[in-house]
């Protein structure tokens, strides 16, 4: 369908069918790292936001964690106006080339589209994409430079997607914004946590290089608690502090045989990839014995499909889901379990391991499973799983990656004692300030929320970064109830 000259009418523009973006071929995908989606072209981007209905109050924004100016940059988009559009998506998201990516939009600003009440909503996600790499591509990237200087200094731990919104609204407040980077390469779960081929390096190097020319300083292998401490930081002359270090410490399942060799967490099995490039020839850091056999990886969220899909690129003959609910109750995005089944990746559902079996040297050779079914109903509604009777059977494999969430960090709450933490080990922020029981000191992201997305780490980041820039005009601090 071609680009009308003149925008449609309301009722006409409810019959525009979606446009669906672009996307490498399953059988080539399923065998490099370069990014899935290929983007809108400019004809795909305007005519996809003119299905924008213009409403009079715009659920979508409501939808966004950040509260992006959605119906504000599709009329722009709709105009061919996509450097402004870019400019005004900047206001409230300093990373629209990532979230155009990995946000669920699904479930934020698309699903409380109104034209997904009767069919499919504006996709908002692959707008918010085309538009900052139009910007970025076409050199129209303009850098807002921070004002007047306060005199004041803030120190940001953690450059995942927390700590750079925080760092974002910090410097253009005027203060002087640190950085502090626990590995030798900046941006997180970024870089460390998503695959290249759904969020390329590249990406996020511009957007931390946006950073850098706004004033922000970056230091690398810095571990607050390690080679520094908060109180470190408070006697160096900076006046708050903000954490958004993640919650990176994996969860296992707890079953015989998870010490074998060949069982991996999803962060080591990741990092090692995304980080270490352990898919490039003479790797240090290589991930071995996923070549031409049988890697089977345990979970069913987003982070569970980013390992079985990259073990499917290292050349994996078999890469299968094991997981033990159905799949409706999978919390990884509807696209990500699509392109997981297109590239060939093999679903076992209801299914959950009872013990690893391996060689008498320790190197792992089977699972075995037990066959679940969902039982009645608890008081919330929700149906768990429940072992058959008989259900359980061997199967060789010879990877395993457990993907079944994460927990925050001991090393934070073991050297920063004068924090509040929960039993959970992650640390106790007020929902609306990020406030800790610490006067000057903030925190944000996972490290407070446990694993969630990237767009709402930003959100706490930006809320942090508010109520600082509150407390460096005002002095005034009220701690968070522990």
């Amino acid at each position: 369908m071609t680009v009308p000259s003149v925008r449609p009418s309301k009722k006409e523009r409810r019959h525009i069918p979606r446009t669906h973006v672009p996307e490498q071929d399953p059988a080539t995908r399923a065998h490099n790292f370069e990014e899935v989606n290929l983007g809108f072209t400019a004809e795909m981007a305007r005519l996809e936001a003119m299905r924008c209905l213009e409403c009079k109050v715009p659920k979508c924004v409501d939808g966004c964690p950040v509260g992006v100016r959605i119906e504000e940059f599709l009329s722009l988009v709709a105009e061919g106006s996509y450097a402004e559009a870019a400019r005004v998506i900047k206001l409230d998201n300093s990373l629209p080339a990532v979230c155009g990516r990995v946000c669920p939009q699904e479930n934020q600003c698309e699903g409380a589209c109104i034209l997904a009440k009767t069919g499919d909503s504006v996709a908002i996600g692959a707008l918010e994409r085309f538009v900052a790499d139009f910007e970025r591509t076409n050199g129209l990237s303009r850098v807002e430079m921070p004002a007047v200087s306060t005199g004041k200094r803030v120190a940001v731990v953690g450059s995942g997607p927390a700590g750079l919104a925080a760092a974002t609204d910090l410097i253009k407040a005027g203060h002087a914004v640190t950085v502090f980077e626990a590995l030798h390469e900046l941006g997180g779960v970024l870089v460390y946590g998503i695959p290249e081929f759904r969020l390329p390096k590249q990406i996020v190097q511009a957007e931390i290089q946006a950073l850098e020319k706004m004033g922000v300083e970056f230091i690398t292998n810095a571990v607050v608690g390690q080679t520094t401490t908060i109180d470190a930081l408070f006697d160096e002359g900076f006046s708050a502090v903000f954490l958004g270090v993640g919650a990176g410490l994996p969860k296992f399942t707890n079953v015989e045989g998870e010490n074998l060799v060949g069982v991996y967490s999803a962060n080591e099995f990741l990092t090692r990839v995304n980080l270490m490039r352990a898919y490039r020839p003479k790797s240090d850091t290589p991930i071995i014995g996923v070549a031409g056999k049988t890697v089977a990886v345990f979970g069913g969220g987003n982070t569970a499909m980013d390992a079985v899909r990259t073990a499917m690129r290292l050349g994996a003959a078999r890469a299968v889901i094991l997981y033990r609910r159905a799949e409706e109750q999978m919390p990884a995005r509807v696209e990500e379990i699509a392109h997981a089944k297109a590239e060939g990746v093999e679903f076992k559902l209801l299914t959950a391991p009872v013990s690893f079996g391996g060689t008498d040297d320790g190197w792992l050779r089977t699972v075995e499973l037990q066959e679940m079914e969902l039982g009645e109903p608890d008081e919330s509604g929700r149906r768990s799983p429940v072992p058959i009777e008989g259900g359980i059977y061997e199967m060789p494999i010879d990877v395993a990656v457990i993907a079944v969430g994460n927990n925050a960090n001991p090393l934070l709450r073991r050297n920063e004692p004068s924090l509040g933490y929960t039993r959970w080990g992650t640390v106790i922020a007020d929902e609306t300030s990020g406030r800790t029981s610490r006067t000057g000191v903030w925190a944000g992201g996972d490290i407070v929320s446990g694993g969630a997305t990237v767009i709402l780490a930003m959100g706490a980041g930006r809320r942090a970064a508010a109520d600082i820039n509150r407390y460096l005009e005002t002095g005034v601090f009220e701690v968070a109830a522990e």
